[in-house]
């Protein structure tokens, strides 16, 4: 089994962060190369809740196996390519949410895959994809601020 943890500090409330996190409709906007959510089976923030992730040169069945609002989320995914647990924290900080995410990633061409995925900062990469994330998250947070003075 390979481990990777990334962490970034989110200038936005920890319920606004989870709130997209699990929002299924929305993660095609940072997850690179992802198409849809399909064959949704439960809602997203209840343990034992199934769905899809759905790329063009595969498809991802997912199951939620952690759902804490707004603390902790983790589900189990795989395919041929890429399958363990990916386990996400969100924790009050002092300037709004510090976010840890951590993948477990099973078997030897998913171990590789996710070896180039979780190097570097690229647009596709885990660390990218979560940088790009918390850019929405900010922008969100900052219009939201605006709206409300």
């Amino acid at each position: 089994m390979a481990s990777y943890r990334f962490v970034v500090d989110i200038a936005a409330p920890r319920e606004q962060v989870f709130a997209l996190w699990t929002d299924l409709d929305r993660m095609h906007e940072w997850i690179e190369g992802m198409t849809d959510v399909i064959d949704r089976n439960g809602p997203v923030d209840e343990v034992g809740s199934t769905y899809v992730v759905r790329f063009p040169w595969a498809k991802g069945p997912t199951t939620v196996i952690a759902a804490e609002r707004p603390t902790r989320f983790a589900t189990r995914f795989g395919n041929t390519y890429l399958r363990g647990e990916n386990e996400t924290w969100f924790e009050a900080s002092g300037k709004g949410t510090r976010l840890t995410q951590e993948f477990r990633v099973n078997g030897l061409l998913p171990r590789l895959v996710a070896r180039i995925f979780a190097t570097g900062s690229y647009k596709g990469s885990f660390l990218g994809e979560l940088n790009h994330f918390k850019e929405i998250c900010e922008r969100e947070a900052a219009s939201s601020a605006k709206i409300a003075e």
